[in-house]
């Protein structure tokens, strides 16, 4: 057990939880001496067709579209559903597509370049990293790579968590193609770059330092499969070395064993031969090997803040492992048995969660640890069964192109493969009895605990374990 006094400045708490000029004048008469020609044209044509058939027509009506050429359709052709493909390359990356999308998202998600897989001398480095995708290398400049996306109109994003980075951009269907080198531009580590990503890390460290759920996840984490381990140990952290930040980008941001994830692709495989080409000098290296497992232990993390005015309190537990769709179902149920309890999954780890905030700690606490030991009813089970269900098919259905090809990358990450019937087929084969088992064997566990805020009501871990058997 470990106990921590220190003040936390708060904001409010987040919502989400765990968590040049034109010359007009000569276009536009260009544009009217065109369309006067089309015009003339199309009298003509009409007057000579009446003539050579001995009839006479004196009509000059013309159809909209020759009248005003480059109008959309007054009768559109409805939008198709979409198709996924999957193409895995002699370098080792995973190309998924899909045809629906209106705009074109491309992600490149690399699954060993989370937190998780950084040595002990590059703490910190994952996050830095975040921050070093779009900088110089190549012989192209940061100004450079950021001036060629917006002058494309292209918007690029990054992400990194505990097991995995992303780098992506979307961008019209017309742009995106031409804009895929700079997915995985080889860094040059410019030493101003890479003081400039050390500030932001640190910024968005200090940011998450000051945040009672983002310093109750890390704390949760720690409980439960210790701090110094690889899914125990904080992402956030400002101590990363430049030579960490070389090393662990080398290592990681390798295309054998990632997923470029792309919407709005007409065609796979011209896709892929694109794909090919503009990342021919990307680096191909070796497949990332999985993060050792890290042993639940159960342990308590407190962090005493009384300025907080409530605590916030969370419990968590070994979940099963490989089913995403599983971990989604519980986290439902959940949902579904207590207004005021959240439930959280971590598919990279199978952690279970469950989680309230309420200046009655102690209540507080009685609430979620019934929820863990009540077992739900196959009634219960069923609902969030369709909850979790049609959320899924949402990502994959009616999500925004960013949405999507998150999921799409997620889901072959896990199987291989994607598609709407593979998603729904995930949720369809989990079966009530594996839920409540589920649910048993975590009643049966002793769980970790973590606390933040006002804990002067708030019992301690092993007042409670006797609650669990």
């Amino acid at each position: 057990t470990s106990e921590e006094r220190r003040p936390i400045l708060l904001s409010s708490p987040p919502t989400n939880f765990f968590f040049v000029h034109r010359h007009t004048t000569t276009i536009t008469t260009t544009m009217a001496s065109n369309t006067t020609t089309k015009l003339v044209r199309s009298i003509l044509s009409r007057h000579h067709a009446a003539t050579t058939t001995g009839r006479r027509e004196f009509s000059a009506m013309v159809t909209t579209s020759e009248e005003f050429p480059g109008l959309p359709a007054t009768s559109p052709s409805g939008a198709s559903a979409s198709k996924a493909s999957v193409t895995t390359l002699s370098n080792g990356l995973t190309v998924v597509s899909e045809t629906a999308a209106a705009t074109s998202t491309i992600s490149l998600t690399f699954p060993g370049a989370g937190s998780s897989s950084e040595s002990s001398s590059e703490s910190g480095a994952a996050l830095a990293n975040k921050y070093l995708s779009f900088k110089s290398g190549a012989g192209l400049s940061s100004a450079l790579i950021l001036r060629t996306l917006e002058n494309d109109g292209a918007t690029p994003f990054t992400a990194v968590d505990k097991s995995s980075a992303t780098v992506g951009y979307t961008a019209s269907k017309d742009k995106a193609l031409r804009l895929l080198p700079l997915l995985a531009t080889p860094s040059s580590f410019e030493k101003w770059d890479v003081v400039q990503v050390k500030k932001s890390a640190a910024l968005e460290s200090d940011a998450s330092a000051s945040d009672v759920l983002s310093t109750l996840s890390d704390s949760i984490f720690a409980a439960s499969y210790g701090a110094y381990t690889p899914f125990g140990k904080s992402l956030y952290g400002s101590s990363a070395t430049s030579a960490g930040i070389e090393s662990f980008r080398t290592k990681a941001y390798v295309l054998n064993g990632a997923v470029l994830a792309a919407t709005g692709i007409d065609d796979h495989e011209s896709f892929v031969k694109a794909v090919e080409e503009g990342l021919s000098e990307a680096a191909v290296g070796d497949a990332p090997a999985p993060s050792a497992d890290s042993a639940f232990i159960g342990s308590e993390s407190r962090i005493y803040s009384p300025s907080i005015g409530a605590a916030h309190i969370t419990l968590a537990f070994q979940g099963p492992k490989g089913s995403k769709a599983l971990l989604d179902i519980i986290e439902q149920c959940i949902n579904l048995s207590s207004e005021a309890v959240s439930g959280y999954t971590s598919p990279a780890t199978g952690l279970v969660g469950v989680y309230t905030s309420s200046t009655e700690g102690s209540s507080a606490t009685d609430e979620l640890c019934s929820v863990v030991t009540s077992v739900p009813s196959a009634d219960i089970v069923t609902r969030a069964k369709a909850l979790a269900k049609s959320a899924a098919l949402l990502g994959v259905d009616g999500a925004d192109s960013k949405t999507l090809a998150g999921a799409m990358a997620s889901t072959v990450l896990e199987s291989g493969s994607f598609g709407y019937a593979e998603v729904a087929a995930a949720y369809d084969s989990v079966s009530v009895d594996q839920v409540q088992a589920a649910f048993t064997a975590m009643g049966a566990s002793t769980p970790s605990m973590a606390a933040v805020g006002d804990l002067s009501s708030v019992p301690y871990q092993g007042s409670i374990v006797g609650r669990f058997s």
